[in-house]
């Protein structure tokens, strides 16, 4: 098995229980163990006029192959009624792999660390309760780098 780490968001239709149904579902994956969560947090939305995010981190152990969570991750946002549309538009429910193991991927479809990941606050800070001080990620840039440069701005620990 391999640790990987999965981003949650949500600002439609209670988020914070879409996030508590995609932890129960991303614990009852194939070959998947849910390790921990991060706390829930509270985000503006990065377009204005839109409801705030939850947002969360997760950790998990899976034998899956990369493109094979990424789709029973979208199965997950599907069966929360995720509807793709209007990129950084509202959604139900938004599950991103943020890490996965010591693996640098660069796929069309998955970009693993998360291409955004410097700049997202609300996922830097929540993997911080996950992992180690001293975390580097797949691609060399160190979690304490990237959060002494991505202020705690705009955020609420719930």
């Amino acid at each position: 098995m391999v640790r990987v780490h999965i981003g949650l968001g949500s600002n439609l239709d209670s988020p914070q229980r879409q996030l508590r149904d995609a932890l129960q579902a991303m614990a009852e994956l194939p070959d998947t163990r849910l390790v921990e969560a991060s706390s829930f947090y509270t985000s503006d939305s990065l377009l204005p006029g839109q409801p705030r995010y939850t947002n969360a981190v997760a950790a998990l152990d899976t034998e899956l192959a990369p493109l094979t969570l990424l789709d029973a991750l979208q199965a997950i946002e599907s069966d929360q009624g995720r509807e793709r549309g209007e990129r950084w538009g509202p959604r139900t429910l938004d599950l991103d792999i943020i890490t996965y193991a010591d693996r640098v991927i660069d796929e069309p479809r998955l970009k693993v660390p998360h291409y955004h990941l410097h700049a997202r606050a609300f996922v830097l800070y929540p993997l911080a309760e996950l992992v180690d001080e001293a975390f580097v990620l797949a691609d060399g840039r160190s979690l304490r780098a990237l959060l002494a440069a991505c202020p705690f701005v705009g955020l609420e620990k719930l």
